[in-house]
């Protein structure tokens, strides 16, 4: 049976693209997915730290040893086979940490409300064949990021507010992931700014930032609070109001996202 989630289309014009076989850059404002033969090829956003961040930033190599990359096969877009054939990754490790930088820039390049979408035939990116994949793919994978974002924790205004840690509860675990992520929760910085800080894929750090959040481990944005009924006595409001109360559910919400 056809589930809801499957009948959707996050791109319709991917998918026509996809059909066509087209060649070319799908420009969106939130970022730009690359095809070749109707395959999506790479992705960038700006909101997506790109390949180069992940392997820099993330210790795998030298800002110095990528530079060098680009400036020698970039003209004739082979920078990833340049990568592997001078000995400075591996083709496997170059593959899963491109597939990383591609789902994780179409997240947000084929996010809801992200404009006017164009196609430019013809333009190709100077990272050169990888490992492409295919337009279903790329929608299947954005639907469930989606989907496993908001069983975490329900409420999207976490993800673009600065993030400023809790102290964690008595006996309360933190991984030395979750410790890396607060100590950059300093009230000033987004997820996003933690995810580029870090070299870690957005997406990524965004589910992080959400689970901290079920877990009561950072401060979150007060979520919109829908009028009380007159019918409804007042002091209903007041509990529900009750900084306790919130952080029972919570509570709640991480354990259900841990099952």
């Amino acid at each position: 049976m056809t589930t809801a989630s499957a009948r959707f289309t996050v791109s319709p014009m991917l998918v026509r693209l996809a059909g066509e076989r087209a060649t070319g850059a799908l420009l969106r404002d939130h970022g730009t997915l690359y095809l070749a033969d109707g395959r999506v090829v790479h992705a960038e956003s700006p909101a997506a730290p790109g390949i180069d961040v992940l392997l820099t930033t993330g210790g795998r190599l030298p800002r110095a040893g990528w530079e060098e990359a680009v400036d020698r096969a970039g003209a004739r877009r082979e920078v990833g086979r340049f990568l592997v054939d001078s000995g400075r990754l591996g083709d496997g490790e170059l593959e899963i940490c491109h597939l990383g930088a591609l789902f994780d820039a179409a997240y947000f390049a084929l996010a809801p409300g992200s404009g006017p979408t164009r196609f430019r035939y013809g333009v190709a990116h100077w990272i050169g064949p990888v490992r492409p994949v295919s337009a279903s793919a790329v929608e299947r994978e954005t639907r469930r990021r989606r989907e496993l974002l908001d069983q975490v924790w329900p409420y999207a205004a976490v993800d673009t507010a600065p993030v400023r840690a809790r102290e964690p509860a008595p006996g309360q675990a933190v991984t030395r992931r979750q410790r890396a992520l607060l100590e950059l929760a300093d009230g000033v910085r987004t997820p996003l700014a933690i995810a580029w800080a870090l070299g870690r894929p957005a997406f990524h750090t965004l589910l992080d930032i959400r689970r901290l959040a079920a877990a009561g481990l950072v401060e979150t944005p007060a979520e919109p609070v829908a009028a009380t009924p007159a019918a409804v006595p007042s002091w209903v409001a007041t509990v529900s109001a009750d900084p306790d109360i919130a952080l029972l559910r919570r509570l709640r919400d991480a354990l259900e996202a841990s099952l």
